[in-house]
């Protein structure tokens, strides 16, 4: 075989990989600083390149969640990967949702977007930039928790399905997305099939799981965690907040940032309202 041509084919065999690696995988075998680079990249033009439905959005995502925490006058709401703001900005519109929430993200400049999308209700959200993997939060925190569009992103999409229930309360719900289709196969240990990812759920301390066809790509799933409820409603950020240096409950509200009372560990409040916990 022709020399020219090994090079041909290697060069073929790359294209394959980084395409592999870099857009269906989004980064998420290279570590997760990969991944928050490639979105900070795309920050600017993700919403236009997503495309997202408005009207679909609040329909199928924003009203049965509202719906499903109308028993709770004012429900803490957490969305784990919130990029730029998707699933808030479809439940803070919802007539009967009168809660608060709480959107954390790893991509700086995802949550810079998501504050400009959500600015005509600032006052009912707020933006943590921080990784999903370690959530700033203590148990039995919040009346849902979600995540769209992210397990299959991050290095260990158990630890993080772990820790997403680990801050959800007794009764609460939890709605994630599971990524089926072809592109699945390829997202091997991220990706799981649909059996698969209920016997996932079904570890965990989770009820009434339920698989909602939604997208080609995505699956809806919902689910309760196990428990008596213990009550509900928006809770002080200062008072939930959690250090991520020694991991004390309750930081204290001070100009423009929180201030652990403990190690002394300030998390700044960027002028854009994102409270700034990553290192």
């Amino acid at each position: 075989m022709m020399p020219w041509l090994w090079v041909l084919i290697g060069l073929v065999l790359l294209a394959a990989v980084l395409y592999w690696q870099l857009v269906i995988a989004e980064g998420s075998y290279l570590g997760p600083r990969v991944v928050a680079l490639l979105y900070d990249w795309a920050a600017p033009a993700y919403e236009r390149i997503k495309g997202f439905n408005t009207e679909t959005e609040q329909w199928f995502l924003g009203l049965p969640l509202a719906m499903a925490l109308e028993r709770i006058p004012a429900p803490f709401v957490l969305d784990v990967g919130t990029g730029t703001g998707r699933l808030p900005r479809a439940l803070l519109f919802q007539p009967g949702f009168r809660g608060h929430v709480v959107g954390v993200d790893r991509s700086r400049r995802m949550l810079a977007q998501a504050a400009q999308l959500v600015c005509p209700q600032a006052h009912r959200i707020t933006l943590i930039w921080q990784d999903a993997r370690t959530l700033p939060f203590p148990d039995n925190t919040f009346d849902a928790v979600t995540a769209l569009e992210m397990l299959e992103f991050t290095p260990d999409p158990r630890a993080v399905l772990s820790e997403m229930v680990r801050v959800l309360r007794p009764g609460g719900v939890l709605l994630v997305t599971n990524r089926v289709g072809r592109e699945a196969l390829l997202l091997p240990g991220r990706a799981f099939p649909r059996p698969k990812f209920i016997t996932l759920l079904s570890e965990l301390p989770l009820e009434h799981i339920q698989t909602q066809y939604w997208q080609v790509d995505y699956d809806l799933v919902w689910a309760r965690k196990k428990g008596r409820p213990v009550g509900g409603g928006v809770r002080p950020l200062a008072e939930v907040l959690r250090c991520p240096d020694c991991g004390q409950t309750g930081m204290e509200k001070v100009p423009q940032a929180y201030r652990c009372t403990r190690c002394g560990r300030v998390c700044l409040v960027a002028p854009d309202g994102v409270v700034e916990m990553q290192k």
